[in-house]
């Protein structure tokens, strides 16, 4: 399968609220695919795949666009900057980490992580450093010299290239969560056997990681009758949870506890096509939280994949788990019909 895209996706700069340049490339790429688009006022985007059918349902595919990231917020006297973060890390994967932060002009500047040495930390004593204790050093020697080119409010990433690693067999790289949902999505639509009886739209969110908030103007947007929600989860390392082990059944989290029969329903088709499936429970939470509260409460089921060490710019993927997964939403999709969302719906 053609990881170009996937590739792609995951090198463009996008932290929480600053989705600019993921929000373009998918637009463009839906027009490539014969897609209508559109976007809303939150900053969503959406790719439309027309039914041939008169009134028929609405099937949404939702991955957020957002990685996790910084902004500016204090500039120190000898040229460095304070940052808060943009969703939820592990400060001990920060330290030494090159970082990319945006301009307001949308040039790049290139610097790294540093820390204030052992005795100046706030927890005295605490070899861990706390997100606080950390500036970034983007090369300026003063605090005059920095504020020539950065402002408060500028954000910034962690810099994770792209690459193939175990001959091939998994990919390397920042921000797989959730680009690799995006990659899933477009992929997965030229593979498309048959006319589906439902609209159907790919979609990318905004600002999950900072609590799920562009979900709900998603789907008040839309207002579609069924969503799939695909989303990268972390790796336990467990039974449940680890690489080359399938999709997740992901029936359980701190944001939505999964619907049986939709559940049952994603377990059958991937049997039925062979595709490696395992259970999964997390801490976390995805869009699909939002979602299945919208609209007077829309059927909602999470497609992930695990990846190890996300939230770092060097997240791991398997490339078996990840072609599984295309394959296996595409049965999804030519097994869903009308009558099953009307019936998942509660329609009479």
């Amino acid at each position: 399968m053609d990881l170009s895209v996937l590739k792609e996706l995951t090198q463009l700069f996008g932290p929480s609220g600053h989705e600019e340049e993921v929000r373009n490339y998918l637009l463009q790429k839906y027009e490539e695919l014969g897609l209508t688009t559109l976007q809303d006022p939150f900053g969503n985007v959406f790719g439309l795949k027309k039914s041939l059918l008169s009134n028929p349902k609405k099937v949404l595919l939702l991955s957020h666009m957002d990685e996790v990231g910084f902004v500016v917020t204090k500039i120190l006297e000898n040229g460095t900057v304070k940052v808060t973060p943009l969703g939820g890390f592990n400060s001990e994967t920060i330290l030494s980490s090159r970082a990319i932060l945006k301009k307001q002009n949308g040039e790049f500047l290139y610097g790294t992580a540093l820390a204030l040495p052992p005795h100046l930390l706030t927890g005295k004593g605490n070899d861990k450093t706390s997100i606080e204790d950390m500036c970034f050093d983007f090369g300026f020697i003063s605090k005059e010299e920095a504020k020539k080119e950065i402002t408060i409010g500028d954000p910034l990433i962690l810099e994770g290239k792209f690459s193939l690693i175990a001959s091939g067999k998994r990919v390397l790289s920042k921000a797989l969560d959730d680009r690799m949902g995006l990659a899933m999505a477009i992929n997965m639509l030229p593979l498309l056997k048959k006319e589906l009886p439902f609209d159907l739209y790919l979609g990318g969110s905004c600002q999950e990681e900072v609590g799920l908030r562009g979900a709900k103007p998603a789907v008040n947007f839309i207002k579609p009758d069924f969503v799939i929600v695909i989303d990268c989860s972390p790796a336990t390392e467990t039974e449940e949870g680890s690489l080359n082990h399938g999709v997740l059944l992901r029936v359980f989290d701190r944001a939505m506890i999964a619907r049986k029969d939709l559940i049952q329903f994603q377990k059958n088709v991937l049997e039925e096509h062979q595709i490696p499936y395992q259970y999964y429970i997390s801490k976390g939470g995805t869009d699909a939280g939002e979602v299945h509260q919208a609209c007077e409460g829309i059927p909602t089921l999470t497609y992930c994949l695990c990846a190890r060490a996300i939230h770092t710019p060097s997240s791991v993927l398997d490339v078996k788990d990840f072609e599984n997964a295309v394959m296996g939403l595409k049965y999804l999709l030519e097994s869903l019909s009308n009558e099953d969302i009307a019936h998942f719906r509660y329609e009479k």
